[in-house]
């Protein structure tokens, strides 16, 4: 084979180099520590709703998945004294990631990462979330994180309907 015929088959030369280069850029790419709480909510309260670590690697039932504590599920399901809250309307939710912790609501009634309240109609059960957007229309379905699925009382297979609230 001739020179010019290995050459052409080699991978470039500057390709490695290239490549070390753009590795800090994946730096960017990740997902950036929470902003502090602001100066009216306490760091319990900011921390409350998905504080809790994330299940084991092993984890295989709903108790081994669920890792709120008795504490965290006793504040979340307290109902906020009311001031400034707005209703958002009602939703249908499933259940969301079983592996991702917390108290948390993804729904397309929101467009930004807020605090706010679901309460299921049938019972007038009530839980803490933090309301978190996700693409599609507003009569979209939701994906209502595990831990708020007991607290509400519904089986994980369930499309409950809730109320949404913010603020």
């Amino acid at each position: 084979m001739s020179t010019l015929a290995r050459s052409r088959l080699s991978p470039p030369r500057l390709a490695v180099p290239f490549l070390l280069l753009l590795l800090p850029a994946c730096a960017i790419l990740k997902p950036q520590a929470p902003a502090a709480p602001g100066p009216e909510e306490t760091p319990a309260e900011a921390g409350l709703l998905v504080s809790a670590p994330p299940p084991p690697p092993t984890a295989r039932t709903v108790e081994e998945f669920d890792t709120t504590t008795a504490a965290e599920r006793a504040a979340a399901a307290k109902a906020p004294a009311p001031s400034g809250e707005r209703s958002l309307g009602r939703t249908v939710a499933s259940l969301g990631d079983p592996a991702a912790p917390g108290f948390w609501l993804e729904t397309p009634l929101v467009k930004s990462v807020t605090q706010g309240r679901v309460v299921l109609p049938a019972s007038g059960a009530v839980v803490q979330v933090e309301l978190r957007p996700i693409d599609g229309p507003a009569s979209a379905g939701s994906r209502l994180s595990l831990a708020a699925m007991r607290l509400l009382g519904v089986a994980l297979t369930d499309l409950p309907e809730i109320e949404v609230y913010a603020g």
